[in-house]
């Protein structure tokens, strides 16, 4: 584009009108970046140290070209200010601040000036434009949206949305689909960002959302809110499982999902590229939820960890090959689904491990207790999973196992205590060779074998302790190239729920003057009305001596003393 003063009003109109329709953006734009284009010009031919202003008639296209003087008590810049006094020698109302303006003549625009006003206008045009597209879609992010293949570069493809262009990266494409110039395709917006370049609709066809979208699209129900959808994991390309639950019971969700003959369900299928899907029903009980997001294999039995999201899933021996999926892609896209970490036993894995278990226990009884096999396999039998419980149970629970007496009870429990008593006394030097401080057992929570375990990880005063996170006594998870590991913590053997890890090391803040009592997480005291009782009235009467010596004694009153005050009064 260029600009000569050839250019008539009505041109530079037109000019203005038919670059705001081909960027659409409004003609106001335009119109200010033809001014700035003038007025560069201008501040060219007539120096660039004055201020110099174009203005366009929106209405009339007629041009001013005006320099501008400032009034101003100080004189700084001579070419755009002027003194006071020198302003009331041709204007004697003139005061600080007012502006006079000389109008000049049209100027001729040469090669140069053309170009640069062409740049100018350009640039100004190129910036509304992008402007228009940020907040054409900033609020479109979670939409699906429709354009043309415009070109594939490195992987990554640009979309012709119409009024804008959108990429898809490399990693948010479907894997082995090959996206050809001017082919239509779908895609979903998940980001929209302003950059140094102008602003990035980010769109994905990979994106779990995308999926969701496709049925809220498809499925009626789901649009309306009828049937959510709270969770969808995706392998793009190859296989995806949703979960769905409806808020109205006599509407099936995966039913309503799969539509009939499947013709729902496959028009997501379709669009994108042959991907299996699962539909799965929801369910608020974690064990069911993983035991559907398991589908197709069969599962036998579950174990739950709630502490730390983790279950354990039991499944007959010739179901192992479909629980797991190929590549480890059924229970993956199941844990992705759920949330928790699942691990998968057959059940010969399962009962070698309790076979495991019960024999690493009798050998443990044996040694602690100096007593035979049998006496042994007896007590793994019955559930006693270490000395201590065996110790400190009630003897009567010993007894009562076929064979034993109330002697042998005795006995087996004295060994029990002297066998801990020993081991407590081995504990204790040890955690004295590694230097832990008496104080740090002195912490309400923590333990000798515990004391032990913090003095092998160098953790040996209160300060210590009181330095340390809840995750580093109970361990915590790393996603490690898509895979979630484990890390374990100090007190990892010790099954320290997060509450008790927390209070620990609160209490060791306390002993080491960081915080105070009062800062201490407080209990929750929940209030609980007796039955029988009214906003605290007793029923004296019907209540004997001992029991109301109890509850006087509750609510720290003295019966004695109440006596002798009632007998002075009289």
């Amino acid at each position: 584009m260029s600009i000569g003063v050839s250019a008539n009003r009505l041109e530079l109109l037109q000019i203005a009108r038919a670059v705001a329709a081909e960027k659409s953006i409004d003609e106001s734009i335009v119109i200010e970046a033809i001014e700035e284009a003038i007025q560069k010009a201008a501040r060219s031919r007539y120096g660039a140290e004055n201020d110099i202003r174009a203005k366009i008639d929106p209405k009339t296209g007629e041009l001013s070209l005006t320099r501008n003087m400032t009034v101003v008590e100080e004189v700084e810049n001579e070419s755009q200010e002027l003194t006071l006094a020198d302003a009331q020698k041709i204007d004697k109302t003139a005061e600080i601040g007012t502006v006079f303006s000389d109008e000049l003549p049209p100027i001729e625009f040469g090669r140069v000036a053309s170009q640069t006003a062409k740049q100018v206008i350009t640039q100004k045009v190129r910036e509304a434009e992008r402007q228009r597209q940020f907040e054409e879609y900033k609020d479109r992010v979670g939409e699906i949206v429709s354009g043309i293949v415009k070109r594939v570069e490195y992987g990554n493809v640009i979309i012709d949305l119409g009024r804008a262009e959108g990429i898809i990266r490399r990693a948010d494409g479907i894997p082995r689909e090959n996206l050809q110039n001017n082919e239509r395709v779908r895609a979903y917006i998940y980001d929209v960002r302003e950059e140094v370049r102008g602003p990035q609709i980010f769109l994905s066809r990979a994106h779990p959302d995308f999926m969701a979208a496709l049925f809220a699209q498809e499925v009626p129900e789901v649009y309306e809110g009828i049937i959510e959808i709270p969770s969808v994991a995706r392998d793009p390309g190859s296989r995806a499982k949703i979960a769905v639950i409806s808020n109205d019971s006599s509407i099936d969700p995966v039913g309503a999902c799969v539509g009939m003959r499947g013709s729902r369900v496959q028009a997501v299928v379709s669009e994108l590229a042959g991907e299996k899907i699962d539909i799965i029903p929801w369910s608020d009980d974690p064990a069911t939820f993983i035991v559907n997001a398991l589908q197709p294999a069969e599962v036998a039995k579950v174990v739950l960890d709630e502490e730390d999201q983790r279950i354990e899933v039991v499944v007959p021996d010739e179901q192992l090959s479909l629980a797991i999926g190929r590549r480890g892609q059924n229970v993956r896209l199941a844990s992705q689904l759920t949330g928790w970490s699942i691990d998968i036993l057959t059940e010969e894995e399962e009962s070698e491990r309790r076979q495991k278990e019960f024999a690493e226990r009798t050998q443990l009884f044996i040694a602690a207790l100096d007593v035979d096999e049998v006496i042994a396999q007896l007590l793994a039998t019955e559930g006693f999973s270490d000395v201590e419980e065996i110790a400190y149970v009630d003897l009567g629970e010993i007894a009562v196992i076929e064979g034993f007496d109330e002697d042998t009870a005795e006995e087996i429990q004295a060994r029990a205590r002297d066998y801990l008593d020993r081991l407590a006394a081995e504990q204790d030097a040890r955690r004295k060779e590694l230097g832990v401080e008496d104080a740090v057992l002195e912490i309400e929570g923590v333990e000798l074998p515990m004391a032990v375990k913090l003095g092998e990880n160098d953790v040996k005063t209160v300060d210590d302790l009181a330095g340390l996170v809840t995750d580093d006594l109970r361990g915590w998870f790393e996603n490690r190239n898509g895979e979630r590991v484990r890390e374990p913590g100090i007190l990892e053997d010790f099954n320290l729920s997060a509450d008790d890890a927390e209070m620990m090391i609160m209490r060791a803040r306390v002993a080491a003057g960081w915080i105070s009592e009062d800062d201490l997480p407080q209990p929750e005291v929940e209030e609980v009305e007796a039955e029988g009782e009214d906003d605290g009235v007793f029923d004296v009467e019907n209540m004997d001596l001992a029991a109301l010596e109890a509850e006087a004694e509750a609510l720290g009153l003295d019966l004695d003393e109440a006596a002798e005050e009632e007998k002075e009064t009289d």
